[in-house]
């Protein structure tokens, strides 16, 4: 038998383990875009949503085992396998970490967390709402390696390949479901 948390077990268990307000916004923008997909998709959103919610809850504590530690807990918590696997396969590339989606669910969180990154950089300079940003100017900051140096492209585009968009199509489908 596999359970998810409720969002407000969610919650508690994010604020326990996250401390920065930064990572605390980026796993709910995070989560936001994964239950938009799910209801472009006709998935389960509160599923979709609680993997994008927790996808990082180990990272702070544990940045060099992220998300290893993460991964134990859900498996001892008894979340579903699809959460679990989603959660490892976005980790594709970092440390050790090979594993590649194998389902919508992990190429959806694989697309979506790093873009995140991208979209509150971009608002940070240009103080427009997401649901107001354009996809031409979304695409451009992907292009600068300068902006936002640190968010790693390449699984944002592997992660686009696995869920079967284009980046056109992924870019505005964030800005609609983060608007």
């Amino acid at each position: 038998m596999t359970q998810l948390p409720t969002r407000k077990e969610a919650r508690e268990l994010l604020e326990k383990h996250v401390k920065d307000e930064y990572q605390r916004y980026h796993a709910l923008m995070v989560a936001t875009a994964m239950e938009g997909y799910a209801r472009h998709y006709g998935e389960d959103a509160d599923l979709w949503f609680l993997t994008g919610y927790l996808h990082d809850l180990d990272f702070e504590e544990y940045p060099e085992e992220h998300p290893g530690i993460a991964l134990q807990w859900f498996r001892e918590w008894g979340y579903p396998e699809d959460f679990i696997h989603a959660v490892e396969a976005h980790a594709y590339g970092y440390h050790e970490f090979r594993t590649l989606p194998k389902n919508r669910l992990a190429s959806a969180l694989l697309a979506c967390d790093e873009i995140c990154g991208i979209f509150f950089a971009y608002q940070k300079v240009n103080p427009v709402p997401y649901g107001e940003m354009k996809v031409k100017s979304i695409k451009s900051r992907l292009k600068e390696k300068a902006f936002a140096a640190k968010i790693d492209r390449s699984t944002i585009y592997l992660g686009c390949e696995h869920l079967g968009v284009t980046i056109d199509e992924h870019v505005e489908n964030l800005i609609r479901f983060l608007g």
